[in-house]
């Protein structure tokens, strides 16, 4: 399997491979760094790309899982975050200039469960300044383009992220949504957006730009990836005083009904 490919698998395909540990977790974040790399120039999907780190990860990843420590299907996939979400040890800027050099001390909890949970961060997307646009036309770190016709914009303001998935750099990222900004780049982009109901994923360490409305979710591929990556991240969170306290569903459940009959009209 060539680069390109392994890059270009969902999340449940190459969580297949590597539980049978017929891929390693360095073998797909190697591939899907290169690909990061080759693309970036055109695309500007990221503002900070972890290599060091996400080497080191996939390591790690794979030491577990040769150990049978197999964590589940976010163990070794490369995933990145939109540049709101406090990741320890790297600079966290929500795309300004006044937290170009803001390198928070701990992970917002998003970042600690994906981390928990096996995945690999690859880095940090490109967005609109501080959230509040529909463009990623950044001023300070470049505009992000989409990967489909690069001349376009791909959303905002979870932009970056968006034309990240799209273009297979990295098989999720993690969006905020306060006015469409997962949902309004998953559709200029063509991926899958989820904003989750208020309070389901916690918003602890993720730069805010309207407490009482944000809320935090995946961008995907695919409807099933983004099942995945929710089953992970949701749940109760007693550091932010919104979270709700609800038991987690199996997010998988249903995907294969037929949607016949869900709607009353």
């Amino acid at each position: 399997m060539s680069r390109d490919e392994l890059a270009l698998l969902t999340i449940k395909e190459a969580a297949a491979l590597i539980e049978k540990r017929e891929v390693s977790p360095l073998e797909l974040i190697d591939a899907t760094l290169d690909r990061v790399d080759r693309l970036q120039p055109a695309l500007n999907a990221f503002i900070t790309v972890m290599h060091k780190e996400a080497r080191r990860d996939a390591k790690r990843a794979e030491a577990e899982i040769a150990r049978g420590k197999y964590k589940g299907p976010l163990h070794g996939v490369p995933v990145s975050l939109k540049d709101l979400y406090y990741t320890r040890g790297v600079r966290t800027t929500a795309g300004s200039k006044v937290l170009a050099n803001f390198v928070p001390r701990y992970d917002s909890t998003v970042t600690a469960k994906l981390r928990r949970a096996g995945a690999v961060i690859i880095g940090k997307n490109n967005l609109h300044e501080f959230a509040p646009g529909g463009s990623t036309n950044n001023a300070h770190y470049g505009p992000g383009r989409n990967p489909w016709n690069p001349s376009c914009i791909p959303g905002g303001s979870s932009g970056g992220s968006a034309a990240a998935v799209a273009a297979s750099m990295g098989m999720a990222s993690m969006g905020s949504d306060t006015a469409a900004s997962i949902r309004m780049p998953a559709a200029l982009c063509g991926v899958v957006g989820l904003k989750p109901t208020y309070g389901r994923v916690s918003c602890y360490g993720v730069v805010a730009l309207s407490w009482s409305l944000d809320t935090v979710g995946p961008l995907t591929r695919t409807a099933e990836d983004c099942a995945l990556v929710m089953q992970a991240i949701a749940g109760y969170d007693p550091k932010d005083p919104v979270s709700v306290r609800a038991p987690v569903p199996d997010y998988g459940e249903g995907l294969d009904r037929e949607i016949r009959g869900l709607l009353p009209f």
